[in-house]
């Protein structure tokens, strides 16, 4: 169904890291710590700076990949990884895009499933990689039989 979008790339797009933002953020997970959002806390920590929580890259755009047109409901987030060359800086912008992996079908108890892999890179301004992630979005077969119409 997507084997012929393996490979494909999205555009690259700014992100900010804003300071209200990653402070709503950590707030919305339930992580409190002051390294996210006490400016003097950030100050004085190895990083300088104050940083985003892990899963923060969620909030990004990542662009468009052309051609892959993925419905707005039914899809499941199968699970995702992110790993890091150093965290996230307040204040810093943030380039990032998305490329599309793999994908496969697994027949389970719910019928033909599909597996949308996706990985997702976030660089400095001079191309230098901060962290990547890889997800998995599944396709149930319902949502299959309507994007086959």
């Amino acid at each position: 169904m997507f084997n012929d979008q393996i490979g494909k790339q999205s555009n690259k797009v700014k992100n900010a890291v804003e300071r209200g933002a990653v402070k709503k953020f950590a707030e919305a997970i339930g992580d409190l710590h002051p390294i996210y959002f006490d400016e003097e806390t950030g100050r004085l920590s190895r990083y300088r700076n104050n940083i985003a929580p892990p899963t923060f890259p969620r909030v990004f755009d990542y662009g468009v990949i052309e051609g892959l047109n993925l419905p707005n409901k039914g899809l499941i987030h199968g699970e995702q990884t992110f790993h890091y060359q150093r965290p996230l800086l307040v204040g810093e912008e943030i380039y990032c895009y998305s490329k599309v992996k793999n994908y496969f079908e697994k027949k389970g108890s719910f019928g033909q499933m599909g597996f949308l892999v996706l990985e997702s890179f976030g660089e400095d301004k001079a191309g230098n990689i901060i962290f990547s992630s890889t997800s998995t979005i599944v396709i149930s077969e319902a949502v299959r039989k309507v994007l086959v119409k």
